[in-house]
């Protein structure tokens, strides 16, 4: 049974083989080396060497501000494109004593993490800006004790090193036999700043701390000057706040863009109801771009189909001169089974013929007609006239054939009152009904 130390040992020699494989471009053993190493389920971490990236530095424009300041302090560091956020944070709390905690660094507008390297970031020549944001020690919940402690063990760390790159050299002997034996100075370590010896004075903080990147923004910026996060809705600008130049100059910038959009935006509206009182004067709208008819699916050039004035739907003229025809009811709905829009009259009558639209109308009439609950049709043969009536109306005189229609009776009887009429009526069904018997027939024996 394998035994951890010997998966470890394993795979250490695993991971400078693919190391080594990585560099030389061998895909095949790195994949095959990778492989065995995802068996073993140990934590492996690949990092890119740093004689890959150019050794030159670079000068970065670093601008530092923190909750208390109104403006950004520029800070000149010299650095290698190599170096990781935290690689940076280190330097900023060796050369000026800001905790690695307190730091956030904000690099085109993107709050940076620990993992990235500059040249990630584009940080690749001299010049390059980049922000440095410093937090209280209450935001990030940092102590006192907890400061000292990072601060001897970076003291402690920095001595290591200088041990490393120290030249060994075994007891009694030295490193250049005609010298004399001098005795070396002890090292210095670097005492830890006191803490209370830079206490902040005390000062209102004024603007808003961005919710993503904790970037402090002047208080009318309607936006993150960093990350363009918009300001917190709550925020209210305080009433003795006066704005500096720069404010006052991007508000006026902001008030004439404003000013300006609502121009256009209002001579839109014009343009827009110009365009309605043109075509108020046209009996079909034709349409301004090419469509596809939705019913014969043929293409229809600018001016060539029509536009519906209550759905804006647009047909070919022939498929809505058809949906006209072919309606049998007296308002006509749009050729869009989904849409429940009326054609209008003037719409109708322009796409139809004088005799075609004659005829329309006339089925309209019946329609309204046969569906009114009151409606009486003039008895002359012929005769389209009718009328719907009231309760208290008996009569009805048609405007087209000029007759006197009694509605108790649904007869015209000129001359004769209502009871002589049906008493004559009667008379005459009696005689019709004894003329319709079928007559017996006698035979002589």
């Amino acid at each position: 049974m394998t035994s951890e130390a010997d998966t470890l040992n394993e795979a250490e020699e695993l991971a400078k083989s693919l190391s080594d494989a990585l560099s030389s471009g061998d895909g095949e053993e790195a994949a095959r080396l990778s492989q065995r190493l995802s068996e073993l389920s140990v934590p492996v971490t690949v990092t890119v060497n740093r004689q890959a990236y150019p050794r030159d530095s670079i000068k970065l424009k670093v601008g530092v501000e923190d909750g208390q300041s109104e403006n950004y302090i520029p800070v000149i560091l010299e650095v290698s494109t190599d170096m990781t956020i935290a690689q940076l944070k280190d330097k900023i709390s060796a050369d000026f004593g800001f905790h690695p905690l307190l730091q956030r660094w904000v690099i085109g507008k993107r709050l940076a993490q620990d993992h990235e390297s500059l040249h990630w970031h584009g940080i690749r020549r001299s010049g390059d800006q980049v922000f440095l944001f410093i937090q209280s020690a209450s935001v990030a919940h940092l102590t006192k004790h907890q400061h000292k402690l990072d601060q001897e063990q970076q003291a402690f760390e920095g001595i290591v090193e200088t041990m490393h790159a120290m030249q060994l050299l075994p007891r009694g002997s030295f490193g250049d036999k005609t010298a004399p034996e001098r005795k070396q100075p002890p090292p210095v370590l670097p005492k830890p700043p006191n803490l209370t010896a830079r206490p902040l004075p005390p000062k209102p903080q004024v603007g808003w701390e961005c919710p993503q990147c904790t970037f402090m923004n002047k208080p009318t910026r309607p936006g993150c000057e960093m990350c363009s996060q918009a300001r917190p809705e709550n925020y209210e600008v305080p009433n003795v706040y006066t704005p500096d130049d720069e404010e006052v100059r991007r508000m006026q910038e902001e008030e004439m863009a404003m000013m300006l959009y609502e121009q256009a935006q209002q001579e839109e509206r014009e343009k827009n109801f110009h365009y309605l009182l043109e075509t108020d004067n046209i009996e079909l709208i034709p349409n301004q771009e090419e469509v596809d008819c939705p019913i014969c699916f043929c293409t229809l050039a600018p001016s060539e189909g029509v536009v519906l004035r209550e759905c804006l739907h647009t047909f070919c003229r022939d498929c809505l001169k058809g949906t006209i025809v072919n309606s049998q009811d007296a308002e006509v709905a749009c050729a869009d089974t989904t849409c429940n829009s009326k054609l209008l009259d003037r719409e109708i009558k322009a796409l139809l013929t004088e005799e075609e639209h004659q005829r329309f109308l006339e089925l309209r009439l019946s329609i309204a007609e046969s569906r009114a609950e009151h409606s009486f049709h003039c008895q002359t043969p012929n005769c389209p006239g009718w009328c719907i009536y009231e309760d208290e109306v008996n009569e009805f005189r048609c405007d087209i054939c000029e007759e006197t229609n009694c509605i108790l009776c649904r007869a015209i009887h000129n001359g004769m009152n209502c009871k002589d009429y049906q008493d004559d009526s009667e008379s005459e069904q009696r005689t019709t009904r004894q003329l319709r018997k079928p007559s017996k027939c006698w035979r002589i024996c």
